[in-house]
């Protein structure tokens, strides 16, 4: 059986259902280039990009774990002219330029740039950084997050959505999803990795990662009851003209399924895609397929956002 699976955020069509997370296979041009060329990727997801270049913090900052991964980046990425010549000039898929300034006037520069150049693909606002040394994650202060989007908004008129950090309590999904839905965001891309979380090797009893003295952010098999606990909540809150990309937690089809039975429009893959590399994206589809077959879905969209309660 042929199962459909594709997608639509704002005016940008995905023929497909899989894309990278930002941060991911996406630093270099040749990393964004294997993406559009694998038949299994819908579209990619630059770097998050500052204005300047960054080399991110000092190594090692990442570290496979097992069922997961921690990492303190730091944003290491080519700075923002590059990924928004790569969006404008190489793509042949749809291409999600990702914008993380350390400054609100930063963003907002870097959006006026966006809005002013002939880029008709979609812009995301990452607001949930949680490994630059001495930047809070702007998403957990819902004052500034509303401020910083009325901001935008006044000027910006191409499709935008923006990345969050896991939240973790009822009342928060309320607060944040009323903000969201003041403004005409494209889609929320939920979760980035949970934050300041700490690994131990007992063998050398010491942490793992060098930066923050060892605090980094957690991903991967970890992460993914937080990730689809966000996208539900926020699906069940959110405009339905706000679509949503799940992220967070995804190893296998099973997960994939479970992510859009919560509601994901898109899934993006982080820790299995540096894990296991490209081909993660044939294995997922693949797996993906089985399931539904097995199930009796054609389409994606007749289980999408359909998840039962007791």
């Amino acid at each position: 059986m042929v199962v459909k699976m594709d997608a639509q955020i704002a005016n940008v069509k995905f023929d497909g259902l899989f894309i990278n997370a930002s941060g991911v296979h996406c630093q270099l041009n040749n990393d964004l280039d294997e993406l559009q060329a694998n038949t299994f990727v819908a579209g990619t997801v630059t770097k998050s990009a500052t204005l300047a270049s960054r080399p991110g913090n000092p190594r090692p900052r990442y570290v496979d774990l097992a069922h997961g991964s921690i990492n303190s980046m730091g944003l290491p990425n080519q700075g923002f002219d590059y990924y928004l010549n790569y969006a404008l000039t190489r793509p042949s898929k749809p291409v999600i330029l990702s914008v993380a300034g350390l400054s609100v006037a930063e963003n907002l520069k870097m959006l006026t740039q966006i809005q002013e150049s002939s880029f008709d693909g979609l812009t995301e606002l990452n607001l949930s950084c949680p490994n630059v040394i001495g930047k809070p994650q702007l998403a957990y202060d819902f004052q500034a997050t509303e401020e910083i989007l009325t901001a935008v908004f006044s000027f910006f008129k191409k499709p935008l959505g923006v990345k969050l950090p896991p939240y973790f309590d009822l009342v928060h999904f309320d607060q944040m999803a009323a903000i969201l839905n003041k403004f005409p965001l494209s889609h929320v891309n939920s979760i980035n990795s949970i934050g300041n979380g700490l690994w131990v090797d007992p063998v050398t009893e010491s942490v793992v990662i060098k930066p923050k003295n060892g605090f980094g952010g957690v991903g991967g098999a970890y992460i993914l009851p937080t990730a689809l606990a966000n996208v539900r909540a926020f699906r069940m809150r959110l405009n339905p003209a706000i679509k949503l990309i799940g992220t967070g937690g995804v190893t296998t089809g099973a997960d994939v399924f479970a992510h859009l039975l919560c509601g994901a429009d898109i899934i993006a893959v982080g820790t299995q895609l540096q894990v296991e590399g490209p081909l993660v994206f044939e294995r997922l589809t693949n797996e993906l397929a089985a399931i539904m077959d097995e199930k009796n879905y054609q389409d994606i969209a007749e289980l999408r956002g359909k998840l039962k309660t007791l």
